[in-house]
């Protein structure tokens, strides 16, 4: 079978490889299409200290399920189109004793710590298998679930209400998923980045207000639409020490901050306003089986345009130039898709 291998830094490669059999429990499904992720862009730039090379890349899974085995259950049949939890789970390690497996202390994500989707067919534990049982979400919007849900995960750990105010800082992929889940609870959302188009598309999923963090006083804007209060969360997605310390500085008194993003730098805080503002400072992580439900629900209602969140469709002999383009034009890309049909 056909799939996509990044060797090392900036060089991608067309492989075959022997076509996986599903052992008992697991499930043999044939991949559709695959997104690429900003964690294997920085894989083929090199700047990914998790990855182990070479790697096929991929966790974000459109595909439909070919042949089952022993101890799958009935449900899961074959042509029933679904998306994967790309994340592994100990059981036994803090996070999974508490019922939170998406922050499993020893996860191995697909594409990362262990080889991923981007090939005509893999196999995954049924457990893993979200099927959309409806047959109602295109092939594309499947493959869009598992970065929405991402930042639904952290609309989760916000614990956002129709209350709250949230502030959105980096409107990517991630930061579209938390604005849209925001809107959704009935939350007024402030979008905050740098790029004119990914702040119009904030504006058509829902943000009531935007600021472009390059242009405009990000805390003067912040204090002003909320009366001088400041947004009761802060969700962090762009991972800059620059946007980690609007997160904080803008933040209201006893607000929550919501951290997804990786700065890579240390980063020195005012700590004296942890303290001062009694704030919450949450981290989040990947996402759980619900947060995967709420995103196939949400793209069903039609909340969310897929077609605007695709930024280019690829086949595997070029996967390569996408991962180019991604690299030439960062600000301007969602997600591309790399289409194995």
């Amino acid at each position: 079978m056909k799939a996509v291998q990044i060797i090392r830094p900036g060089e991608v490669t067309l492989v075959h490889l022997p076509l996986p059999a599903a052992g008992p429990g697991e499930v043999l499904i044939k991949i559709n299409c695959v997104g690429f992720c900003g964690s294997d862009l920085n894989t083929y730039l090199g700047k990914n200290p998790m990855v182990q090379l070479p790697v096929v890349p991929g966790h974000e899974i459109s595909a439909e399920i070919a042949k089952t085995s022993a101890g799958v259950p009935e449900h899961l049949r074959p042509g029933t189109p679904c998306t994967v939890n790309p994340y592994t789970a100990c059981g036994h390690c803090p996070a999974c004793l508490n019922s939170r497996p998406n922050a499993c202390r020893f996860n191995r994500t697909l594409g990362v710590q262990r080889d991923g989707a981007m090939a005509e067919f893999m196999t995954v534990p049924w457990e893993k298998i979200i099927p959309d049982r409806e047959r109602t979400l295109s092939k594309k919007a499947l493959a869009l679930v598992e970065p929405l849900s991402v930042g639904f995960h952290a609309v989760a750990r916000a614990q956002v209400t129709d209350s709250d105010t949230v502030a959105v800082i980096g409107c990517g992929m991630v930061g579209l998923g938390a604005l849209i889940r925001s809107a959704i609870r009935g939350a007024k959302v402030i979008a905050v980045d740098v790029d004119d188009d990914k702040l119009a598309l904030a504006r058509r999923l829902g943000a009531a207000c935007t600021i472009h963090s390059k242009t405009e006083n990000v805390q003067a804007r912040l204090q002003d639409i909320t009366g001088g209060a400041g947004p009761d969360v802060v969700v962090e997605a762009a991972g800059r020490p620059e946007t980690y310390r609007m997160a904080i500085d803008g933040v209201a008194f006893t607000g929550r901050v919501v951290c997804i993003g990786y700065a890579g730098t240390e980063i020195a805080f005012e700590t004296k306003l942890f303290v001062q503002k009694e704030m919450d400072i949450r981290g989040s992580r990947n996402a759980l089986p619900e947060d995967f439900r709420a995103v196939m629900d949400c793209l069903r209602r039609g909340l969310c345009p897929e077609d605007a969140l695709i930024s280019g469709i690829y086949p595997p002999e070029h996967a390569r130039e996408a991962l180019e383009k991604w690299k030439s034009g960062p600000g301007k890309v969602f997600r591309i898709l790399v289409n194995f049909e």
